[in-house]
């Protein structure tokens, strides 16, 4: 019998991971040398030292020059491919994955939509032929770009492309960067023109800000699910909220620890959100900037926050019933992960 096993093999869908912060130390050395940018490390170990997490500014550091060794349409088809890759891997069939297109854009090289876009898309259907899985898009606003005009510029393009990108797998609006001096409601008519034109609402919110980011969250920009969350705790008014109107939060526990959300996973907020019927899904977020997959995240569950395996298996679940999927394939997925899940327990757990 090996819980761990089990974990590993179980279907999942994960709905808050940030693309450019998934890749990987070796796939981000071949993009450095294709494109002769400098990096701090010429191997993967090194490379994996300088990930370590030290503080919010590092990690930001980090983000832009990964995001500076992405010129073309082919890295950003190999990026999204390796991503695919990574999913299967960890039998992650579904992935909602959250793009910052305004990176790119306003960005050193000014790269258009055919050129970032048509690398994802055809890594996204490269990685859906040759692996099985499934990627959707959820472009995010970047709220702590410190010029005022460049961040309204950078939310316009980003707006507009989404809603224009919509038939082709964007299914949301995101909001992320660091929440400190940048409240929700600043964000408000971007997300009422995303939201008038049929895209969701997944603003990042409730993490280095406590409850009043969620609240500004769910009142101005009509979240549907919030990225993070976890300190929706701190106010019992809003943690009743979120139950009662079963607003799920995108939990990455690893990813709070690292960020010095919660100093152990002892203090983490996890179980007292699930005792009060706070729906949520457990997810990786920037997995080796952290350290971790979504399987480590979701081995928390067992060996910290002492579930069962039913109880586990409902919040792997959730990473279905919580996507932006129309009711019917949400359906299917769901199904089709209770038939493997029966038969993963015949296999590991008996």
């Amino acid at each position: 019998m090996s819980i761990a096993q089990y974990i590993a093999a179980l279907p999942k869908a994960e709905l808050h991971v940030h693309l450019e912060g998934a890749i990987q130390p070796a796939t981000l050395l071949t993009l450095a040398q294709r494109n002769n940018i400098p990096l701090p490390g010429q191997t993967v170990e090194e490379i994996q030292r300088w990930f370590t997490f030290r503080d919010f500014q590092h990690f930001i550091e980090i983000y832009v020059l990964v995001s500076s060794c992405l010129k073309t349409a082919e890295d950003f088809e190999y990026i999204t491919y390796e991503f695919g890759a990574t999913m299967a891997r960890q039998n992650i069939r579904y992935a909602e994955v959250t793009f910052t297109p305004s990176t790119h854009y306003l960005g050193p090289y000014k790269l258009p939509l055919e050129v970032f876009f048509g690398g994802l898309q055809r890594g996204r259907a490269r990685a859906q032929a040759d692996f099985g899985v499934e990627m959707r898009w959820v472009f995010d606003l970047s709220r702590s770009i410190p010029n005022e005009q460049r961040r309204r510029r950078a939310a316009d393009y980003t707006t507009a492309i989404a809603i224009e990108c919509m038939p082709e797998g964007v299914v949301a609006l995101g909001l992320g960067g660091a929440e400190i001096g940048y409240p929700p409601e600043y964000f408000a008519s971007w997300f009422k023109q995303a939201r008038a034109a049929g895209l969701h609402s997944a603003p990042h919110a409730g993490e280095t800000v406590g409850p009043e980011s969620v609240w500004g969250a769910l009142k101005a920009l009509g979240a549907e699910r919030i990225g993070h969350g976890v300190r929706s705790i701190e106010n019992p008014a809003l943690v009743e909220y979120l139950a009662e109107h079963a607003i799920p939060l995108e939990i990455s526990p690893v990813s709070n620890l690292r960020l010095g959300v919660y100093p152990a996973i002892e203090q983490h907020p996890l179980p007292q959100l699930y005792a009060a019927g706070v729906p949520f899904t457990v997810n990786s977020d920037d997995p080796p900037l952290f350290n971790t997959t979504l399987n480590g995240n979701i081995e928390l569950l067992h060996n910290a926050f002492h579930y069962d395996i039913a109880t586990i298996d409902e919040i792997v679940l959730n990473g279905v019933r919580h996507s932006f999927l129309p009711s019917a394939p949400k359906q299917s997925m769901e199904e089709l992960f209770r038939t493997q899940m029966a038969e993963l327990k015949q296999q590991f757990l008996v």
